[in-house]
């Protein structure tokens, strides 16, 4: 499962990079995303199961994750069970093919971070359209392979990503992975089989749970999950709330 961060104070502002906190908006996604979770993932065909939760080290991520519960759970561990059938005359009490596991405990990676864009973080496209014209020129001709100077390039993420995905493929259990546009390019790229020269026209919209599904020998597959709110109806709704709340509370 992998979702972007909830919106945050730059995506309104059209900045790049930072470690911006999350809009109201933002923090409705992170609600639903809590209310969404445990109804969506816990259960696997009718059984109780281990869920993941892996976040980059920057706040929008850990804020979005943040009303994930994370109860201790009683969980049947498939391997004890399979030796219990094989040796079921001499088995003994059923508790002993149960384990304790911490549901959803939030682990942090900064191999997660966002692209880091240097001398340009905290700025906006056009800053930088006006500060480096060529700089700008460069981006556009070679989005994978530019480097924000003394940051990053896609293919730096896509090295700090490696060791993440080995981790990745080991597990058999749901993971819901809390990251950001750049880094969830790359990874839905590799996922869905693309090729990931496509992976920076990739489109990873706000407030949406994208759900694959693959075993490394069938074509993976796909369904996404559109929670809301949507950034911009969100804060008209909230405005036009504010703004009948104060003739309300207008003295006569």
């Amino acid at each position: 499962y992998l979702t972007r961060h909830g919106q945050s104070e730059y995506n309104v502002l059209g900045k790049i990079g930072g470690n911006p906190p999350l809009t109201p908006a933002g923090e409705e996604y992170s609600r639903r995303l809590g209310e969404w979770v445990p109804q969506n993932m816990w259960r696997q065909n009718g059984s109780l199961v281990k869920c993941r939760l892996w976040t980059s080290s920057l706040q929008r991520t850990i804020l979005t994750a943040a009303n994930i519960p994370h109860p201790m759970v009683q969980i049947r561990s498939q391997e004890r069970a399979n030796h219990y059938d094989l040796c079921a005359a001499d088995a003994g009490d059923d508790d002993e093919l149960h384990h304790m596991w911490e549901q959803m405990s939030p682990r942090v990676y900064r191999n997660l971070d966002e692209i880091f864009a240097g001398e340009y973080e905290g700025k906006t496209y056009a800053d930088i359209k006006k500060l480096s014209p060529n700089e700008a020129s460069l981006r556009a001709m070679d989005k994978i392979g530019y480097r924000y100077p003394r940051g990053e390039s896609y293919f730096d993420i896509l090295a700090r990503l490696d060791p993440l995905v080995h981790e990745l493929e080991s597990y058999h259990e749901p993971l819901l992975l809390v990251s950001h546009q750049a880094v969830l390019r790359m990874l839905y790229a590799y996922l869905m089989g693309m090729p990931r020269t496509a992976a920076p026209k990739i489109d990873i919209p706000l407030h949406t749970v994208m759900k694959i599904t693959y075993d490394g020998w069938h074509p993976p597959t796909e369904e996404r999950f559109v929670l809301g709110p949507d950034p911009a109806q969100f804060t008209r709704e909230m405005a036009e709330a504010t703004q009948i709340g104060h003739r309300t509370s207008a003295p006569l």
